[in-house]
């Protein structure tokens, strides 16, 4: 795992980022990368917010992996900030090789090192492999979380 890379995501990412979106039975139901323009659109916005991180994970100048990284500042907990952890992907390639975990760890590490008083993240509920993988990790299932589509 020497050779991997983990650093901020450029524009230029964007098509591997989508595909690894939309490769699995939930991603493929709800990304497309015949259109990149809204990709583009939401990279704008996340470039130009200091509290989010669009990483990359990068192996021999292949993108291999990705995760956002959210600093949601709050009142609760006296105060505290939380990282959200979101759009967790690893190429098919690359899935169970380590680089899921070396991505969590970074995520946490840099939420640590930003102050953050909590690392959270959301699962959906069919992906039982994802949840065990979570859980090995330290994370703890203690919430019910809830959606409502726009």
């Amino acid at each position: 795992m020497n050779d991997l890379e983990i650093r901020p995501a450029s524009a230029e990412d964007i098509p591997a980022i989508v595909a690894m979106l939309a490769d699995d039975p939930l991603g493929a139901r709800r990304e497309s990368s015949d259109d990149l323009a809204p990709y583009r659109a939401a990279f704008d916005r996340l470039a130009e917010d200091p509290n989010q991180h669009l990483m990359v994970a990068v192996r021999a100048d292949r993108v291999v992996g990705t995760l956002q990284l959210t600093e949601v500042p709050g009142l609760s907990r006296r105060g505290a900030t939380r990282a959200i952890i979101e759009g967790v992907r690893i190429h098919s390639d690359e899935r169970g090789s380590g680089l899921g975990t070396r991505l969590i760890e970074w995520a946490v590490d840099t939420s640590r090192r930003q102050g953050c008083q909590l690392v959270q993240l959301t699962s959906d509920a069919t992906r039982t492999d994802a949840h065990r993988f979570y859980e090995r990790l330290g994370f703890v299932a203690s919430h019910v979380g809830f959606k409502l589509p726009l």
